[in-house]
């Protein structure tokens, strides 16, 4: 199947296929069913349906963060794969239903090392920090470096060998404690190389998928936000019902400038697909964390602790989102964009 052949999922069909499914299954459970349905095929970042692509991503997350995490995590190995040429678009490189995570944080509590194999394969070695869906996925992509200290390189790796351990005692999470992001040891486990070494964060893609991230938050903004469209529809008169109309507005600019900075991130990602994309994502993100974190305050602050408490979906969506959303750097990203509008020739903040 070629890049133009290949069938991409659009939101009506994801958000049709989670209305469907069972509502007490795990997040695993979920995204596997996606899988197998062929709803992880999205449009490639920078294809020219880049919006397309996080329409999607918003979508899950609007219906659970959670499996909004482990489906991103998936379909960005997917691009990743096919980016760097080692999978052809519109396939998954291995037998369905087969779910990816993308393990690419690093800790100062240590790094994965590479022990290079005359086959060309390669064994890895110690403990990998920050692994979503370790306990649920079946292969992973993950940074790893030589003995020399050069990397990251990213390896391809099957979960379901010896040489591989989750430390299931170290995610004590409330907020997305779904997405499950453990500690994994690697012990001799045989995995493959991917790309050469440094290319995971110098191609383009990398922070195209940065920016993916971001559509990921806004959906569950989204998500809260439309709890109090409902409840603001079933007030009456009084000052309740124009507090909650007043926190409606606030709401309504948050996410309308957020999805409008979040299009234009889409518009040149496919109008500059080979660019640099770093100033872009770096402000997509930080302007959706900020829209998240006000739809937050003003929903609660209006609804009060009814739906915290009361409401299962709300109450768990209002947990998860916090934590999702510090995915961000904050004030390191904010000094990045920073560095990048300075550094810059164009003249910022036109009309």
């Amino acid at each position: 199947m070629n890049a133009a052949s290949a069938a991409t999922a659009s939101a009506a069909q994801v958000r049709v296929a989670l209305q469907e499914a069972d509502p007490t299954q795990p997040v695993a459970a979920s995204l596997q069913r996606l899988v197998r349905l062929g709803l992880d095929r999205l449009p490639m970042p920078g294809s020219g349906a880049t919006r397309e692509r996080w329409q999607v991503l918003a979508a899950v997350a609007e219906f659970d963060l959670s499996l909004a995490k482990l489906y991103e995590g998936h379909t960005d190995a997917l691009a990743i794969l096919t980016e760097l040429g080692a999978l052809s678009p519109g396939t998954n490189g291995v037998a369905q239903p087969a779910t990816w995570c993308v393990w690419a944080a690093e800790s100062p509590q240590g790094r994965t090392l590479i022990e290079p194999q005359a086959d060309g394969s390669v064994r890895l070695h110690g403990a990998k920090f920050w692994c979503s869906g370790a306990d649920t996925a079946s292969h992973a992509l993950l940074t790893a470096w030589y003995p020399d200290k050069r990397g990251p390189q990213l390896v391809r790796i099957a979960l379901d060998q010896p040489g591989v351990t989750v430390v299931a005692d170290g995610w004590h999470a409330v907020g997305m404690a779904a997405s499950t992001s453990l500690t994994v040891q690697f012990d001799d486990a045989i995995g493959s190389t991917v790309g050469d070494c440094g290319q995971y964060l110098a191609r383009p893609g990398f922070w195209q998928g940065g920016a993916g991230i971001a559509a990921c938050w806004l959906g569950g903004a989204r998500g809260i936000a439309l709890a109090l469209f409902s409840s603001s529809q079933l007030r009456g008169e009084g000052l309740r019902a124009q507090l909650g109309l007043s926190a409606l507005g606030k709401v309504d600019m948050a996410l309308e400038a957020a999805g409008a900075t979040l299009r234009e991130a889409a518009r040149w990602i496919d109008a500059h697909p080979r660019d640099d994309a770093s100033e872009v994502a770096l402000r997509a993100r930080l302007v959706i964390e900020e829209a998240a974190r006000r739809v937050l305050d003003e929903a609660g602050r209006a609804l009060g602790a009814t739906p915290f408490c009361r409401d299962r979906s709300f109450a768990r969506a209002a947990a998860d989102l916090p934590v999702f959303i510090r995915q961000s750097h904050a004030e390191r990203d904010c000094i990045a964009l920073g560095e990048r509008l300075l550094s810059s020739e164009a003249s910022p903040w036109m009309l």
